[in-house]
């Protein structure tokens, strides 16, 4: 997982570390986040799952304050048509096993989770899956809140409609495809920020 005390942007390979079913981080060398039972409590039970993003965006917390169901006004809505449980046992971090494991209950089967006032959970099969997940969740609680600035959504898919727009939307070439342009995006960024600093891709300075 991505240690505590550094951004997502300043992340490397080099930059993870391992953490044991127990949270007990066995490898790497900076600390491990508190929330981490998040993350090892679900994977204690869900052999289907790979990979868990736990976050903090805005308009997912904005929109978990509202206490309504995730609607599916537009294609992103349209990927979690089954319900997003939203776990309220409690607004604070998920700092002990204990809350982990009725994360993980509230999770059940199902691919994402909002956090009350807190955040969001999402699991997938890949980190790719996981990733795309979370950002797919993210925009569909931005949609949802325009929306209800302009006074409630009237008209929603549903039927046939909802299904084939769910089932073509959700889709492993569209995960790896979007997890490869974020990553792209983050390599042109570091190149940008070496490119400012006076040094090239080698990491050698090219300043007098």
């Amino acid at each position: 997982m991505k240690p505590a005390g550094i951004g997502l942007e300043e992340m490397t390979p080099d930059g993870i570390i391992t953490v044991d079913r127990e949270g007990e981080r066995i490898d790497g060398t900076m600390p491990r986040h508190n929330e981490v039972f998040i993350h090892s409590e679900i994977l204690r039970v869900r052999s289907d799952i790979a990979a868990v993003v736990h976050t903090h965006p805005p308009n997912a917390v904005a929109f978990s304050s509202l206490g309504r169901p995730l609607l599916p006004v537009g294609n992103d809505g349209s990927i979690f048509n089954d319900g997003v449980p939203v776990f309220s046992e409690t607004t604070d971090l998920i700092i002990d096993s204990a809350r982990g494991k009725a994360v993980a209950h509230c999770l059940g089967d199902r691919q994402a989770l909002i956090l009350r006032n807190h955040g969001i959970v999402t699991a997938g099969r890949s980190i790719e899956e996981a990733v795309w997940l979370a950002l797919k969740l993210e925009r569909a609680c931005r949609v949802l809140q325009l929306a209800e600035a302009a006074g409630g959504p009237k008209l929603l898919a549903d039927g046939d409609d909802l299904r084939q727009k769910s089932r073509r939307a959700n889709r492993t070439d569209l995960h790896t495809n979007v997890f490869n342009y974020l990553v792209r995006r983050w390599k042109c960024r570091h190149c940008h920020q070496d490119e400012a600093r006076g040094a090239d891709p080698s990491g050698h300075s090219s300043r007098a």
